[in-house]
């Protein structure tokens, strides 16, 4: 990998850490290119049984778009006749949130400062949100005449309600991450200085746990996002088989009985 985008596997972790800080994370082409790498080498090893995504730096977790680069770019496609520049929607922030949102495994996201734009919206991809008390979130698209991608339009109304989404991106504004933890985008607010310990413990506890079931649950949570009570439960009666026939589900039910603590084995 790019080193705009660093990526390890430890015990069934893999940690990917956006590593710009010196942009606050700014995503460039090669850092777009080098995370949607990453998340896709993520979801396909079979090894990895969860993911914690995370950025270098205190200041930012990801600010979304290089500015400087994206106006660059547009005034070459400018100068061509082209319009190539906006293809980086299809070309990296699509297939980046479709692999952490469509991995069969939990993703983490440990959230240590400023996340705006993309940033916000990978932050939002991810199944979980680890959040430092310093961070802040804002949705910017509006304020440099955008709309919504990186799956914002899909994931904010679902976390927080169509009136509060519509609110934050026809209005940007800096969230404070005590107002995050209110609204629902932060599941867990910590000091600063304890975020990477704790986004890590996190992450770690989902490595170990139940591949087989986090996947099911993953699966059975978007599919219920947008189908009928009366599909919803039909799915979960499929999703329920293939999690009652793992290795994991006999492991935990005699890991009960025995009054012990279970050791999965993620399949």
């Amino acid at each position: 990998m790019a080193d705009t985008v660093l990526y390890e596997v430890s015990d069934g972790l893999a940690t990917i850490t956006l590593n710009r800080p010196e942009a606050m994370n700014a995503m460039n082409v090669a850092a777009k290119v080098a995370l949607r790498d990453a998340a896709e080498t993520a979801a396909a090893d079979t090894a990895v049984r969860a993911v914690l995504l995370t950025a270098a730096g205190d200041r930012a977790f990801c600010v979304g778009q290089d500015l400087k680069e994206h106006v660059g770019l547009l005034m070459a496609d400018r100068e061509s006749g082209t319009r190539e520049t906006m293809n980086t929607v299809r070309d990296h922030y699509n297939p980046i949130v479709r692999a952490l949102t469509g991995m069969r495994k939990p993703v983490v996201a440990g959230v240590n400062g400023v996340a705006a734009g993309a940033g916000f919206g990978f932050a939002l991809a991810a199944d979980y949100r680890v959040v430092a008390d310093t961070a802040a979130f804002n949705t910017s698209f509006a304020g440099v005449a955008l709309t919504s991608d990186s799956g914002m339009s899909w994931t904010l109304p679902r976390l927080i309600g169509a009136s509060r989404a519509s609110d934050l991106l026809l209005f940007p504004r800096s969230i404070t991450a005590q107002e995050a933890y209110e609204l629902g985008i932060a599941n867990r607010l910590v000091p600063a200085a304890d975020l990477a310990a704790e986004a890590a413990k996190v992450a770690r506890t989902l490595a170990e746990g139940p591949t087989v079931a986090y996947a099911a649950l993953k699966e059975s949570l978007a599919y219920g996002a947008d189908h009928s009570l009366a599909e919803s439960l039909e799915k979960e009666d499929e999703l329920q088989s293939l999690a009652g026939a793992s290795e994991d589900h006999t492991i935990a039910v005699s890991a009960f009985i025995a009054k012990e603590k279970p050791k999965y084995l993620g399949r």
